[in-house]
């Protein structure tokens, strides 16, 4: 696979179903935000130790799911691309929930605010946990229908009483939306968990 191609040079570039669409397509900056969670994913995972390596593959495996969700974002309705993408929805969003419990269960009880830090590979998690939320923040706009069949936002007034659009419809992205959610959750946990697997204590806010 050839990567110097330059067909982006001119601020253009291909959604997965074939379309051109300008780069600051919202489905673009959608794609972009979870490829951004990825990478902070995969800082997180290199940083663990080899005592954790049952842990990297779990995160290995949601670094997976994720370019899944990519492909969900930047393959249009109707495509015959979507008829080979693997769905993200409750199967994937109860493993999250699963390992939240397990994580959980060797935690202390949280009675105060945290401030994001500690340990290393903790601070990486609570950087995943906020790139996380402005991803999850992205594709709620693409699932609200307030982004167009070309990925325009739309003034409010012309999107009153206007049927959703085809590109992203909701129910596509609802189980993306609550696996994105429950991930959220996770890299909390996670944070936590990193934190007190080194014996180090939950920095708490003082206010």
């Amino acid at each position: 696979m050839k990567t110097n191609v330059g067909s982006g040079d001119r601020g253009m570039t291909s959604l997965l179903s074939g379309e051109r669409v300008p780069k600051s397509d919202a489905r673009v900056e959608g794609c972009g935000e979870v490829d951004e969670l990825s990478s902070v994913l995969g800082a997180l995972a290199a940083a663990l130790t080899e005592a954790q390596a049952e842990l990297r593959r779990e995160i290995q495996r949601i670094q997976g799911e994720l370019f899944h969700v990519g492909a969900w974002i930047a393959t249009s309705a109707g495509s015959p691309t979507r008829e080979m993408l693997h769905a993200i929805g409750p199967d994937q969003t109860k493993a999250l929930e699963d390992a939240i419990d397990r994580m959980e269960a060797s935690l202390p009880p949280l009675h105060s605010f945290l401030l994001p830090g500690g340990y290393p590979t903790a601070a990486w998690a609570h950087v995943a946990r906020t790139v996380c939320r402005r991803a999850e923040r992205r594709l709620q706009e693409l699932a609200s229908g307030d982004v167009g069949e070309q990925g325009a936002r739309q003034p409010a007034l012309q999107r009153q009483g206007a049927q959703k659009p085809d590109a992203q419809p909701s129910d596509r992205l609802e189980g993306i939306l609550a696996y994105m959610n429950r991930l959220s959750t996770y890299l909390f946990v996670l944070a936590r968990f990193c934190n007190t697997a080194h014996g180090i204590p939950d920095i708490t806010w003082k206010g």
